[in-house]
């Protein structure tokens, strides 16, 4: 077993605008994404053929991808269609997995239907760890630890930085709570560092440490071990809190693609598929450092895309908390 990232339930494929008028659409940046959801919405799976066939092997991607196309209401009944069309097609075979995982993780149907299709979907192309992504969002809500972990390991064997199941793994080990306190040595925490230690130089996983922070902050003040407003939590003000906060504006600060910036170097590489959901992870542990001119800087690269953890943690309304941190940062909403 490989040393032990919502992440919660995946946010809705629908775009939804919180009464604040800030709008979470899981697609994020990804244009061609949103496009294709909204077709199929409509029926018309074969756009969803065709950028699935676009994304290859670039496992981060296609993840994402797949799971923002299943989230919709109306996916598993056009992904069916799709595979009864094409049966031996692995993209309608995972698209149908995935959409069955976010039936069963809703109550809609069971999770031993949902593993059956992650399964077929496997069997199905080998080498794609997107199915076993699919496995463990669906452990995450309805499996045992154990479960999680085999989940885990069976996508990092495929893609061993893989970004969406690290960030699934950190939010479940992060609720693991032995005693009244945080513990510095919390597992959550090593298991953070350990990815980030053995990811390339400019893996997003540099980020994970902060996102491990979030999510124990999570767990303890929904535990009543913090404050249930972050910014009276001592939690972001640590001297761990901010050797890891350091390290991952320091990353950003080297490493980040803007794609549509014109004095982009066109020979960095694209840019990460869920790189605007650490950016978010990172605002929001800036704003409750203190600092807000970081926080500003990374509130302007994020723009538009706002995603509904952390702001949302423990129980705040995620969008008139992302107002606020804009307000408090760029002096606007």
């Amino acid at each position: 077993m490989t040393p032990p990232r919502p992440l919660g339930k995946a946010a809705r494929a629908a775009r939804s605008r919180n009464k604040d008028g800030v709008t979470f659409d899981p697609a994020l940046d990804d244009g061609a994404l949103a496009t294709v959801r909204d077709a199929l919405a409509r029926g018309r799976w074969t756009e969803a053929r065709r950028l699935l066939a676009e994304t290859g092997d670039d496992w981060d991607r296609r993840g994402h991808r797949l799971v923002v196309l299943a989230e919709g209401p109306s996916s598993l009944a056009w992904a069916r269609e799709w595979q009864l069309a094409e049966p031996d097609s692995p993209d309608a075979a995972a698209l149908l997995a995935c959409a069955t995982v976010f039936r069963a993780v809703s109550g809609k149907d069971s999770p031993e239907t949902a593993r059956a299709a992650c399964l077929v979907a496997a069997r199905m192309a080998p080498t794609d760890p997107s199915p076993w992504l699919a496995v463990l969002i669906l452990a995450r809500c309805t499996g045992t630890d154990d479960e999680r972990v085999r989940a885990f390991d069976q996508v990092r064997a495929r893609h061993r930085d893989h970004h969406h199941a690290h960030h699934l793994m950190a939010a479940c080990l992060a609720e693991h709570q032995e005693g009244d306190r945080d513990d510095p040595l919390h597992e959550v925490y090593d298991f953070a560092s350990w990815a980030a230690e053995q990811a390339p130089a400019d893996s997003p996983l540099a980020v994970l440490p902060v996102v491990a922070h979030a999510e124990r902050y999570r767990v303890l003040a929904r535990s009543g071990l913090e404050s249930g407003d972050p910014a009276r939590s001592r939690h972001w003000t640590s001297r761990r809190a901010r050797q890891v906060m350091k390290a991952a504006f320091d990353w950003w600060l080297e490493w980040d693609i803007d794609e549509n910036d014109e004095h982009t170097d066109a020979s960095a590489g694209s840019a990460h598929p869920r790189r605007k959901v650490d950016l978010n992870y990172l605002a929001h542990a800036k704003l409750h450092e203190g600092r807000l001119a970081e926080a500003a800087a990374l509130l302007t690269r994020i723009g538009p895309h706002a995603t509904p953890a952390p702001w949302s943690y423990p129980d705040q309304d995620a969008g008139r908390a992302f107002q606020d941190a804009r307000r408090a940062a760029l002096g606007s909403a």
